[in-house]
């Protein structure tokens, strides 16, 4: 996944358990882990916001991107629809 979520980092520097975390922010101790190890599909920004001020930081603290591994040697990446478009249409000729 490209996103990294780095609230352990944040927890560790503020010597915080995942447990006071949770409820500083009024979200379950489940949902935090979830969030903490990538496995939550997205978060709002009213979460965002309370982790940031119960952590005393910013948001590219608790969030980076990270690029994707390059594909393997010999693999075709999916085709992009608007690329397959023009490809297709540099054979004919007008």
């Amino acid at each position: 996944m490209p996103i990294v979520v780095d609230i352990d980092v944040m927890l560790a520097r503020r010597k915080m358990a995942v447990g006071t975390l949770a409820d500083r922010i009024g979200i379950t101790p489940a949902n935090l882990a979830a969030l903490k190890n990538g496995r939550a599909r997205g978060v709002r920004f009213a979460t965002l916001e309370a982790l940031c001020e119960a952590l005393e930081c910013q948001p590219g603290d608790l969030l980076r991107w990270e690029s994707s591994p390059a594909p393997e040697s010999g693999a075709v990446p999916p085709a992009d629809s608007d690329v397959a478009g023009v490809a297709g249409r540099a054979d004919q000729r007008f």
